[in-house]
C-alpha cells in the first residue's frame, strides 16, 4: 500500500532526510558535549585560581599551584621551578613523584637541558617529545621516562619568578593549543597569588623584626647580661629566617680572629666557642664588612674551617653586625643541605635587623663604660680617702705612740705593749696601701687576655701540625682565670699539640678551653695513633700533672675511640672569683 503521493515510505529515497537529521543530531551532541566541557574546563579553573589565592602561606601556595596545574591539563608529572641567581633553580616543587622516586633521583635540576631553554627564552612551550629536541641532555639515573611537555613562566609584575613544567597527559595524547591558553591562564593567576603571599609573608617577617629589635633594646639598655643577649639575639634571627643553625661570632681583642660568643639551633653546643681564623668566612666579612652567601656552605671552596667545618651546612649568608669602623661581629645564618636557599628578602631582613642589633650594642657598650668610668671614680675617690685621712691619722697616732715611748724608760712592760701597738699600725698601714694600688690597678690589666693567647698557640702550631687544629672557647676566660693558672693552662696545650705533631702523627686536632663556676678545663683530642703506655710517663706529661697537681687540680690521658688521644688538664679557681 502506498503513500499519498504514491511513493514507498520504505524505499532508499525516504530514508535520507532520516540519516541526514540523525548526523545533524550526532553533531549537534558533540557540540553540546564539547561546550559542557569547555564550561567545566573554565570552571575548574576558575575553582583552581580561587584554591591558590585563599591561601597567604606561600609554600601552600606554591604546591597547590603545581596541583592545580597538572589537574587542569591532565598531566602524569609537574614541577615548579623558582629561578635563583644567574638563572638557575633554586628551589623545584613537584607532583606526582613519590618520595622514594625524588631521593633515587637526588638533586634537583640545576636549569639545563629543556628547563633552561625555558628560562633563556620565557614563552610557553610545548612539545611533542621532549628527548628528542636539540637542547634534552637527558635524565639522571632513577628519573621515570617522559615524553610530552608543556610550560610556562610564572611572572611577577615583570620579573619572572619561575617556570610550570608539565609531562606525560595521562590519556597518552599530545598537549594541545587549549592546554596550553589554560596553563597560560593558571600561569598569570600564579603570578599574582605568589606576589600577594609573599607581600604579606614579608610584612610578618617586618614586624617580628620591628618586634624583635624593640625586646633586643629594651635587654641591652637595662642591664641585662650580654651573654644572654646574644643567645637571645641569636635565637631571634633563627626564627626570623627559619633556619636550623645561627652563630654570632666576635672578634678576639688584640687577634683578627673571631670567637663563637653565642649559637642558636640544635648544633649549637658543637660550634659555640669555636675559634674562626682568619681564613674563614666570617672573618673576611668582618674585615670587609660586605655580606656572603652560600648555596651549600660546607661544599663550598671559599669556606675555610669555622662552623661548617663540624656541622653539615648548606644555604647561608654572612652579614656583619654594624658597618664601616663600628662592626661588633659577624651573624651566620644556615640551613641543613636539604634546606632551601635563602630569599633575597630574608638577606634584606637580617641585614636591616643586624644593623639595629649592632647600634643596641653599641649603646649597651658605651653605658657599660660609663658605668665602669664611674666605678673607677669611685675607687679613686676611696683610695684618696683612704691615703689622706686613714694613712695620715695611723701614722701621726704611731708618731705619738713612739713619743711616749721615751718617757716609759721605767716602765718596760707597758713600752713593750706600746711598741707592739706601733707596729701593728705599721702594718695597717702597710696593708692600707696595697689596697690603695689595687683599687688603682684593678680593671686595668695588662696585655693580652687568655683568649688571645690561646688563639697565639694555635696559631704556632699550624706549622709543625700541617694544619690548623679546631679551638672552641667557652666561658669568662679572661675574667676568671687568673695570670698564674692561665701560665699553667698553657703550658699544658703547647705539650698537647707538641705531643700530637711530634709522636701521634695526627690529621685532625680539636681543642676545648673551658671556664665554669668553680674550675676551668682544658681538653685536647686527636685522631693520631694514640700514646703508648710504655711511654705516657714522659717528662713533658709529668709536668703537666705537676702543675695540675700544684693548683689542686687534675691531669688524665686517655685512648680516643676509633683512635687518637684525648688529653684533660682542670684546675679549680680561686675562691671569690
Amino acid at each position: 500500500m502506498g503513500g499519498q503521493d504514491g511513493s514507498d515510505p520504505r524505499s532508499p529515497h525516504a530514508a535520507a532526510p532520516q540519516l541526514r537529521l540523525d548526523e545533524l543530531l550526532d553533531e549537534l551532541q558533540k557540540h553540546v558535549q564539547l561546550v559542557r566541557g569547555t564550561r567545566d574546563r573554565v570552571q575548574t579553573l576558575l575553582d583552581a585560581v580561587l584554591a591558590i589565592g585563599s591561601d597567604l602561606d606561600l609554600d601552600v601556595v606554591l604546591r597547590r599551584i603545581v596541583a592545580s596545574a597538572v589537574d587542569l591539563v591532565d598531566a602524569r608529572y609537574g614541577a615548579l621551578g623558582i629561578l635563583g641567581e644567574e638563572d638557575s633553580i633554586r628551589q623545584f616543587i613537584t607532583v606526582g613523584m613519590d618520595e622514594e622516586t625524588i631521593a633515587r633521583i637526588g638533586h634537583y635540576p640545576q636549569g639545563h637541558g629543556i628547563l633552561g631553554l625555558l628560562i633563556r627564552e620565557p614563552a610557553p612551550l610545548r612539545l611533542a617529545d621532549l628527548t628528542q629536541h636539540a637542547d634534552s641532555v637527558g635524565f639522571p639515573p632513577g628519573h621515570p621516562p617522559m615524553h610530552t611537555f608543556l610550560g610556562a613562566p610564572v611572572r611577577i609584575r615583570d620579573h619572572v619568578f619561575g617556570n610550570l613544567y608539565l609531562t606525560d597527559k595521562r590519556d597518552g595524547q599530545q598537549f594541545d593549543a587549549d592546554d596550553e591558553a589554560v596553563l597560560r591562564t593558571l600561569a598569570a593567576a600564579a603570578g599574582v597569588a605568589i606576589d600577594n603571599a609573599r607581600l604579606y609573608q614579608d610584612a610578618r617577617r617586618r614586624q617580628r623584626w620591628l618586634a624583635a629589635s624593640a625586646d633586643l633594646n629594651s635587654s641591652l639598655l637595662s642591664g641585662t647580661d650580654p651573654g644572654q643577649v646574644l643567645y637571645t639575639l641569636a635565637e631571634t634571627v633563627r626564627e626570623m629566617a627559619e633556619a636550623d643553625l645561627v652563630t654570632l661570632a666576635v672578634p678576639v681583642h688584640g687577634t683578627k680572629d673571631l670567637v663563637v660568643e653565642a649559637a642558636a639551633g640544635p648544633h649549637a653546643d658543637t660550634v659555640h666557642g669555636l675559634a674562626l681564623p682568619a681564613g674563614t668566612l666570617a672573618a673576611k666579612v668582618y674585615r670587609t664588612g660586605e655580606p656572603v652567601t652560600s648555596d651549600g656552605l660546607s661544599a663550598d671552596p671559599r669556606s675555610e674551617g669555622g662552623s661548617a667545618s663540624l656541622v653539615e651546612l648548606g644555604p647561608a649568608f654572612f652579614v656583619p653586625l654594624g658597618a664601616g669602623d663600628a662592626i661588633r661581629g659577624v651573624l651566620q645564618v644556615a640551613r641543613t643541605p636539604a634546606g632551601q636557599p635563602f630569599s633575597d628578602t630574608i638577606l634584606e631582613v637580617i641585614s636591616g635587623f643586624a644593623g639595629q642589633a649592632a647600634l643596641a650594642l653599641q649603646i649597651a657598650e658605651h653605658r657599660r663604660e660609663a658605668e665602669q668610668v664611674l666605678v673607677l671614680n669611685d675607687r679613686d675617690r676611696i683610695a684618696r680617702d683612704l691615703h689622706d685621712l686613714a694613712i695620715q691619722r695611723l701614722f701621726a697616732s704611731g708618731l705619738s705612740l713612739q713619743a711616749t715611748l721615751g718617757r716609759l724608760a721605767d716602765r718596760p712592760e707597758t713600752a713593750e705593749r706600746i711598741q707592739r701597738v706601733v707596729e701593728d699600725l705599721d702594718e695597717t698601714i702597710r696593708t692600707i696601701r696595697s689596697t690603695i694600688y689595687s683599687l688603682h690597678q684593678r680593671d686595668r690589666g695588662e696585655g693580652a687576655g687568655l683568649r688571645a693567647r690561646l688563639l697565639a698557640e694555635i696559631d704556632r702550631a699550624t706549622e709543625p701540625l700541617g694544619f690548623t687544629p679546631a679551638l672552641r672557647m667557652t666561658g669568662l676566660l679572661d675574667t676568671l682565670v687568673p695570670r698564674d693558672m692561665a701560665e699553667h693552662l698553657l703550658a699544658a696545650l703547647r705539650e698537647a699539640l707538641s705531643n700530637a705533631a711530634r709522636h701521634a702523627h695526627a690529621t685532625a686536632v680539636e681543642v676545648a678551653a673551658e671556664v665554669g663556676a668553680t674550675a676551668v678545663r682544658l681538653r685536647v683530642t686527636d685522631n693520631g695513633g694514640g700514646i703508648d703506655p710504655a711511654t705516657s710517663r714522659r717528662s713533658g706529661l709529668a709536668n703537666l700533672r705537676a702543675r695540675a697537681e700544684q693548683l689542686g687540680g687534675t691531669f688524665t690521658v686517655a685512648p680516643r675511640e676509633p683512635a687518637g688521644t684525648v688529653l684533660e688538664w682542670s684546675a679549680p679557681l680561686p675562691t671569690g672569683n
